[in-house]
């Protein structure tokens, strides 16, 4: 691990309900190097999910900057930040976000093809991604047909497909038994320790922590510590 590729200054974030401003980010700084696995955790209602989307460029700070890969994200359009995200960005949400209408090898053919890959490479690098999570028998299988665990699969395939730079993970094995969640931890690891990305992943689930480099503990919209041991980590209480 090397140069940061996230650097995150004074984070503050802030939702209004009706006349009530509650603050959930609370000037949060955080560095996540080039192949690193960060895990943050903390209580329900801590700041876990607003903090990676403000981090990753989907839900704009109210204060303080974001810089991925050298580029200030928040000092960019709209558009720039879209595009972006597309080509250096994977995500994988616990809502799992599949298209209704798309099978499971479209699901990520689709990502792929608006990432730029040549249309002849698509269709392969897609059933190999699949191949991966466990699913190639699942490849014609659309969402409706699919239990939680195979969708968060196709999730997972479609955010690692293109070999992203950076990869932002949000409860990523919440609807996965203990021996899917591991083959899922091991391919982030794989993609941070093989191919430099940087991984930062929200998570409550304990078991993760063999499978990190760092973990980040967050509470009441503040970092507790940046550089608790995985090896000794036994969760938040």
């Amino acid at each position: 691990m090397t140069a940061a590729a996230i650097a995150a200054r004074g984070i503050e974030k802030s939702f209004k309900t009706g006349k009530v401003k509650t603050p959930v980010l609370k000037g949060i700084d955080l560095n996540i190097a080039q192949g690193e696995i960060a895990l943050v955790m903390g209580p329900s209602g801590s700041g876990k999910s607003t903090l990676l989307a403000a981090i990753s460029g989907l839900l704009k700070p109210d204060g303080g900057e974001v810089t991925a890969l050298g580029e200030d994200i928040w000092g960019l359009k709209k558009t720039k930040i879209d595009k972006f995200r597309l080509e250096h960005c994977g995500f994988i949400f616990q809502g799992f976000n599949l298209f209704g209408a798309l099978n499971a090898r479209q699901q990520v053919e689709t990502v792929l093809k608006y990432a730029g890959f040549k249309k002849e490479e698509i269709g392969g690098i897609a059933e190999t991604a699949l191949g991966e999570v466990g699913l190639t028998k699942l490849l014609r299988k659309r969402p409706d047909e699919l239990s939680g665990g195979e969708k968060q699969r196709v999730a997972i395939a479609r955010a690692l497909a293109k070999n992203p730079k950076l990869i932002f993970a949000d409860e990523p094995t919440s609807a996965l038994d203990g021996e899917n969640g591991a083959n899922v931890m091991g391919l982030l690891r794989r993609s941070a320790k093989s191919h430099g990305a940087s991984v930062l992943c929200v998570t409550h689930d304990v078991r993760l922590a063999a499978y990190a480099d760092r973990i980040i503990t967050i509470e009441d919209g503040r970092i507790l510590s940046q550089n608790a041991d995985p090896s000794s980590f036994k969760g938040i209480h």
